[in-house]
């Protein structure tokens, strides 16, 4: 990975002035002031940011995907329109931030300050995957290929971060087949946790569900709104 000087990065902005998309991809980005930058319009994919201020940074239209930003200030940082998939904002401050149009898919924003940040219909992967409210049915894939289906009830509680996999501290199991549907069993056990059994026509609770939507590989039931979603995980 190369790393890039100040100086270099603001040479760099000239280029758009002649139409080009200055790129810095797989890029480093060390202990530098980048606060109110303008640096609309440029690609930082595969790129990593360590003990950078980043605070009102102007991003839009930008690439950020799978960029490393844990633990830097992006306070008041312009996003709208950038690309910011599988980006890690771990311990970020983005109060404040503009992600109108951007696109989050798997981000990771465990706990980044998040208040006031600006989002609208626009904005994809920002908001719960799953309905908030309700009875809805879920699906997800256990050991030998078996799949369950459950019915998430209206009061259980419910998240999902960036991705399409979402979780609940409770549900109903309505029934076990495999991929094929051609067989149908009792019960199954999940991959992650060799001791959690779903058995047909039971309930099967999460009593120390985080609630912490940010937090994706934790504690919770863990399901997919769609059943080719669970078979493709």
């Amino acid at each position: 990975m190369k790393e890039i000087t100040k100086e270099a990065l603001l040479e760099a902005l000239k280029l758009r002035d002649t139409g080009e998309r200055p790129a810095f991809r797989e890029c480093e980005f060390k202990d530098m002031d980048l606060s109110g930058a303008d640096l609309h319009n440029m690609d930082f994919t595969l790129s990593s940011f360590q003990n950078v201020n980043l605070e009102y940074v102007n991003l839009k239209n930008s690439s950020v995907e799978n960029a490393l930003f844990d633990g830097n200030s992006l306070h008041g940082a312009n996003f709208q329109n950038a690309n910011m998939k599988t980006a890690a904002f771990r311990e970020c401050d983005m109060r404040e931030c503009n992600i109108r149009g951007a696109n989050l898919y798997g981000a990771v924003l465990e706990h980044a300050k998040l208040d006031g940040i600006q989002s609208d219909h626009t904005t994809q992967w920002f908001r719960m995957h799953c309905p908030e409210t309700g009875p809805i049915l879920g699906y997800k894939k256990c050991v030998n290929d078996r799949v369950v289906q459950l019915l998430i009830p209206a009061d259980a509680k419910r998240t999902s971060a960036t991705l399409p996999s979402c979780r609940c501290s409770k549900a109903k199991v309505l029934s076990i087949k495999s991929f094929d549907e051609t067989e149908e069993f009792e019960e199954a056990w999940s991959l992650v946790d060799e001791n959690f059994v779903y058995r047909k026509g039971q309930w099967v609770e999460v009593k120390d569900f985080n609630e912490d939507r940010w937090m994706d590989s934790t504690t919770g039931i863990h399901f997919w709104m769609e059943r080719k979603e669970a078979l493709g995980y």
